[in-house]
């Protein structure tokens, strides 16, 4: 299903890869993102929804320096977010803040909290635990993870512990367990790694290949969903990670971005390189809520039945109908039309996606020559 251009725009200046929504404030649907241009003064734009929702409007303007390659919002203070940014020759991480009459001020300058210099290489992304006030943070670079301790008041930041991903595996990226603040997942090239932060050791993984980007059910534990560049959507219970329970077909090119709705159950976007976004409504369900866990040798009898004794009978009365070979049956994980809706108004990769927290039926996405889109999936909620 395609879809129209319904959506309400808003252009930066220059080229944008990361978008944020400010779940700190409860009066406004906001948003952040920032700019990705290596010659010229990058920007933070702070973009809320107009009262009636038919405009994103421009509510703050600041300086930035160097490339923005990540961004995120703090979830307990509207005035505090996260960048990692680039020279092109060298990267670093920082805490920022808004200034309070940033709206009064002729022109505004982000104030810089706390700078998270112990990295050496590539830092990939910072993470804030996305269910509410926490004073530590976590950032990721090819080879460490770092648990932060966050003091604002103090305009401090204190690595409180570190741990090398090994000489094998290069880290890529990684999401909070909104369930469990002890715990976090970072991808890898070949596999998603579980760490616990307390003894800051792996404790699971997943051998999957080539994951871009994950993301952790807000309304279900143990579930993660991940994007991989040429394998589509996988949706994994953390509790039995040999198989995915289900997968989504993904992008006709590379899936970028993944993200779960914060209020719906099931409901997922994700983002390409084709130019694309698409709205799933996918099962949640793991195995273990299945009756073939519950009742495993009724459920062995019953397929016994269906695969050995029919085919005999019907055979045996001479009807003229066949079996269907076990190679046509459709994967289990795989389910009949999961896609509600394609959105196709882009001119570029779509890099950026944001759930609204304060209207959960509204997202923004971003695509990487600087277009903000905010869309409601409303008319799609009532085919759950």
């Amino acid at each position: 299903m395609q879809g129209g251009s319904s959506g309400i725009g808003y252009g930066l200046k220059y080229q944008a890869r990361c978008i944020s929504d400010v779940k700190a404030d409860t009066d406004h649907t906001s948003f952040l993102t920032g700019t990705l241009s290596l010659k010229e003064e990058n920007e933070v734009h702070l973009l809320r929804l107009s009262s009636g929702g038919t405009e994103l409007i421009c509510e703050g303007l600041f300086s930035h320096p160097n490339e923005i390659w990540d961004l995120g919002s703090c979830p307990f203070d509207q005035r505090i977010f996260s960048t990692v940014f680039s020279s092109g020759e060298s990267y670093g991480a920082a805490i920022w803040q808004i200034p309070e009459l940033y709206g009064q001020l002729n022109s505004p300058q982000l104030e810089r909290i706390a700078a998270l210099d112990a990295h050496v290489g590539k830092i990939n992304c910072i993470l804030w635990w996305p269910s509410g006030r926490h004073d530590k943070l976590i950032s990721i670079d090819e080879e460490n993870l770092f648990l932060w301790s966050l003091d604002c008041s103090k305009k401090a930041a204190q690595v409180q512990s570190k741990e090398s991903s090994g000489m094998l595996h290069y880290l890529s990226g990684g999401a909070w367990d909104p369930h469990d603040a002890n715990s976090v997942a970072a991808t890898c090239e070949s596999s998603v790694q579980f760490w616990d932060l307390r003894t800051m050791k792996k404790t699971n993984s997943i051998e999957h290949a080539h994951v871009r980007n994950m993301d952790y059910d807000t309304k279900k534990k143990h579930i993660l969903v991940t994007a991989a560049d040429e394998y589509g959507i996988h949706i994994w219970d953390l509790r039995k990670l040999k198989v995915p329970i289900q997968e989504l077909p993904g992008h006709t090119h590379w899936t970028w971005a993944v993200s779960c709705s914060p209020e719906y159950d099931g409901l997922l976007l994700s983002a390409g390189t084709d130019s694309t976004v698409n709205l799933w409504l996918a099962s949640m369900s793991s195995s273990g809520d299945e009756p073939s866990e519950r009742f495993p040798i009724l459920v062995l009898a019953l397929q016994f039945f269906l695969l050995h004794l029919i085919p005999c009978l019907i055979s045996s009365v001479d009807i003229g109908l066949y079996c269907v070979c076990d190679s046509s049956i459709e994967s289990p994980t795989r389910r009949a039309n999961p896609l509600l809706n394609s959105y196709s108004d882009y001119e570029d990769s779509v890099y950026g996606l944001a759930w609204s927290s304060r209207e959960p039926w509204i997202f923004a996405s971003l695509s990487y020559d600087g277009r903000v889109v905010v869309e409601s999936v409303k008319p799609f909620l009532s085919k759950k």
